[in-house]
């Protein structure tokens, strides 16, 4: 009886390893809910020590976001574990370490000029209606309308420094542009643009590092990490630029094809 029970025991194992590797993906992605509560900890804190750790902590974020999804796949996730949804997780994590700390930040820092915090609201409405929307990501491989980089936002008005009224410009113009249907890279899907931009993107992302992980505690060595983002920004100005062409380009082919007589 027990030599005849052998084999079935054993076409159980793949799929409880299987389970068990799901478990640890989503255990994966529930991480950045630590690093979340780290960010909090550290904004609250108020110190230009602490808006530094911060950052760094949202750059871990972004790579943990950027990587739980290929895991996910590999594993096969949503039929190993259909029981729970990991994209409802990511979410909720993804809501916060995008949107709702970075924007903390900024008005924790004083960032934006006095009486100008209400501004904030724009971009955390704004967020709160793209992550809502069922066309968000569209079928072939794209995010629709800017996709709540607001970390991004928040990192490089914090050390580039610009003038009050331009800061609060650039929050009021990407908060529009979440609900203006113009498509933007998603590096981490397939296509040839993407691998591009994951290419580039690791590089961009140790610069970061290094800058993050630097004293700045004299004029000097701030002026250093200021050049180091102001270098950083290939990526962000990469990738903006090849999403609004595509997104001209198909514009222009559908404005073609629409001209075409029936």
């Amino acid at each position: 009886m027990q030599a005849d029970r052998q084999p079935e025991r054993d076409a159980a194992n793949p799929d409880a390893k299987r389970r068990v590797l799901a478990w640890c993906v989503h255990g994966y992605t529930a991480l950045g809910l630590v690093v979340a509560a780290a960010i909090a900890v550290l904004i609250v804190e108020g110190s230009e020590a602490s808006f530094q750790r911060a950052f760094l902590l949202m750059l871990v974020a972004c790579v943990i976001d950027a990587t739980d999804g290929t895991l996910a796949r590999l594993v096969r996730i949503k039929e190993t574990v259909p029981e729970f949804d990991g994209t409802r997780l990511d979410d909720v994590i993804d809501f916060q370490t995008y949107t709702s700390l970075p924007l903390l930040l900024i008005w924790r820092a004083g960032i934006l000029p006095e009486g100008w915090n209400w501004c904030l609201l724009a971009p955390l409405v704004a967020s709160a209606y793209g992550f809502c929307q069922t066309s968000a990501k569209t079928e072939d491989g794209y995010f629709l309308g800017f996709p709540s980089y607001w970390n991004l936002v928040a990192l490089y008005l914090y050390y580039l420094h610009l003038p009050g009224l331009a800061a609060v410009g650039l929050l009021l113009l990407f908060a529009g542009l979440t609900f203006v249907p113009l498509r933007y890279l998603y590096p981490s899907r397939r296509g040839r643009l993407n691998f591009i931009s994951c290419v580039l993107a690791v590089p961009w992302a140790a610069l970061l590092a290094y800058a993050l992980s630097l004293e700045a505690t004299q004029p000097d060595d701030r002026a250093h990490v200021r050049q180091l983002m102001l270098a950083s920004l290939y990526y962000p100005v990469y990738y903006l630029v090849v999403s609004w062409r595509i997104s001209l380009r198909l514009w222009m082919q559908r404005r073609d094809n629409d001209a075409v007589p029936p």
